[in-house]
Formats: structure tokens, sequence, C-alpha cells
């Protein structure tokens, strides 16, 4: 416990991390509940402030990747509610995959940034700091 690493955030961006969950909270809440306006009000800051947590952890590229899943996860998330929304979720696309299929372009590419943080990059700078 002595010798053990701390990783501190600053408490305006920890704030801003709290702030986002509130968003994403009243984003959800309002897609469970059919509230179209909030719902899709709530993309913006919930969306805006994930990127610029990501901007502001661009240093750490474990940091970094994490918070772009995020992003990209809440974009999957807030196109597949509007889909819902708008009732084109269940309209055909190609075969048996409607619109909100596709949904799975973002998660698909956070998945891919994970994979390329947990496969590749962290198992080649095993020595630094930040990924022990």
């Amino acid at each position: 416990m002595k010798n053990e690493v701390i990783y501190n955030i600053p408490l305006r961006f920890r704030k801003m991390e709290n702030l986002h969950i509130v968003f994403w909270l009243f984003k959800d809440i309002a897609w469970c509940m059919i509230w179209k306006p909030l719902g899709i009000m709530m993309i913006f800051p919930t969306l805006i402030i994930s990127i610029i947590i990501a901007w502001r952890t661009r240093d750490f590229m474990s940091e970094l990747c994490h918070n772009l899943a995020i992003t990209v996860w809440i974009s999957a998330n807030s196109y597949w509610m509007i889909s819902e929304f708008f009732h084109f979720d269940s309209l055909p696309l190609f075969g048996d995959l409607t619109y909100k299929h596709l949904a799975m372009i973002p998660f698909s590419i956070g998945i891919l940034l994970l994979c390329f943080y947990y496969i590749y990059w962290k198992p080649r700078h095993q020595d630094e700091m930040e990924t022990m």
C-alpha cells in the first residue's frame, strides 16, 4: 500500500464526470418513459461532456480508449433511442436487419477501441506506469 501509485482526477473534472452521469440518466429515463423532447435534448450535454472527458484524458491511452468507447456507446444508445421514438427502429434495412441494428456500428467501434487497448497497446507498454 505504501508504494501504491495514486491516480488523481482534478475536482473540476470529477464534477463534470458526475454531471455527465446525471445527464445520461435523464436521457435514459426519458427514453424509458417515451418523453421525446427531454430524451433528445439530453443527448447533447451527455455526448458533449463525454467528448470533453475523452479530450482531457488524451494523454493516457487507457483512459482515452475507455472514454472514447463511452462516447461511441452514448452515440449508439442515442441513435437507438431516436429510432424508437420515431418508429423506424423495426423497419427493414437488409434482410432481417432493421434500422435499429445500425446502432451496432458505434457499439462495434467501442469494442474495437477496447480490443485495441487490451490486445495491442497494453501488452506492448507493460512497463509504463499508466498500464500497471
